[in-house]
């Protein structure tokens, strides 16, 4: 089968593969024929080194159950991404995600999306509403992670909520805490990313015309960037909470003092509820596909990863099959 390739020789290099051998599932598990996949911000942290992962990277996808159970078989899917071992303490306590020996698709121990097929445990597994397109769904697990900040603090409608970034997550973020009572103000330097946030029925503000003072109740950080993390610190009043959304390749230098003096509270907040995200997508209550800049063949993967870092692009799409 054709797939994107990252070997242990070149790490950084994205390679087009076309006899790269078939998945075989194992028990428990299903063979999903991919039929769409996308691009995010993980994906572009691994092809720098991120989790040291080599093998087929890519966790965001859609597609066709071909061999699993008969309730599974031939429905359009999408996956949760962390597959557990099901037995140690934290699997046992319902933390699954935090599973220490858990692989995560396209990401660790486990080849991913950007191929014809891949194999995911049948638990893992959501079918998709008949009336979502691909390019819904494909969005799933990034709506799900968005969804998951709700989960991280107690929203009311009147707190004063700041999202940092109008990337792809930042803007679903946006929308997943508008969606829940609190109207979120969206910060950005990219001038086209806040017009489709206003678009959105967001608030918005350019950086540069950000009045920096403590008093915002929840700062969500999507920008994965030291700067980021320093700024939510500055805009969060005390005790407020900073919520954490990106994973990133590079360290960060932060001055610990604030955190403490202010008693802030930072969450970490990473994947999130697919059943959540799939009742938001198949009430339309968030239009992901503006989001979508451009869809790639499989065969042109490298192309598909140099466009998805460029500023001006949200989400970059690849599709098997296509040549």
């Amino acid at each position: 089968m054709q797939a994107l390739l990252l070997t242990p020789d070149q790490p950084d290099v994205i390679r087009v593969i076309n006899d790269h051998t078939e998945p075989t599932p194992a028990d428990g598990e299903v063979l999903i024929r991919v039929t769409l996949a996308g691009i995010c911000a993980t994906d572009l942290e691994i092809a720098k080194g991120y989790m040291g992962f080599t093998g087929i990277p890519g966790h965001e996808f859609v597609g066709i159950v071909e061999r699993g159970p008969a309730e599974l078989l031939n429905q359009r899917v999408v996956g949760e991404i962390n597959c557990p071992c099901n037995a140690c303490e934290l699997c046992r306590a319902g933390l699954g995600n935090h599973c220490p020996n858990r692989t995560v698709l396209g990401i660790a121990g486990r080849d991913g999306a950007f191929a014809e097929y891949l194999n995911l445990p049948a638990a893992n597994c959501h079918v998709v509403p008949t009336h979502l397109s691909d390019e819904q769904a494909v969005l799933t697990e990034l709506l799900a992670a968005a969804v998951h900040v709700v989960d991280a603090c107690t929203l009311t409608p009147d707190m004063r909520v700041t999202v940092l970034g109008a990337g792809r997550l930042g803007l679903l973020c946006a929308a997943a805490v508008a969606a829940h009572g609190p109207r979120p103000c969206v910060v950005d330097r990219n001038a086209n990313r806040l017009k489709l946030a206003r678009q959105w029925g967001l608030d918005t503000i350019p950086l540069d015309q950000l009045d920096r003072q403590p008093n915002q109740d929840v700062v969500v950080e999507c920008t994965g960037s030291s700067a980021g993390l320093a700024l939510a610190i500055e805009l969060t009043r005390p005790a407020g909470t900073i919520v954490l959304k990106t994973t990133s390749a590079d360290r960060a230098d932060i001055d610990l003092a604030p955190i403490v003096i202010h008693e802030l509270r930072i969450v970490g907040n990473r994947c999130g509820p697919f059943a959540a995200a799939l009742d938001l997508l198949a009430r339309d209550r968030v239009c992901v596909t503006d989001l979508i800049s451009a869809t790639y063949p499989l065969s042109q993967g490298a192309d598909a990863f140099a466009a998805a870092r460029q500023p001006d692009h949200l989400k970059i799409l690849i599709r098997p099959g296509e040549s």
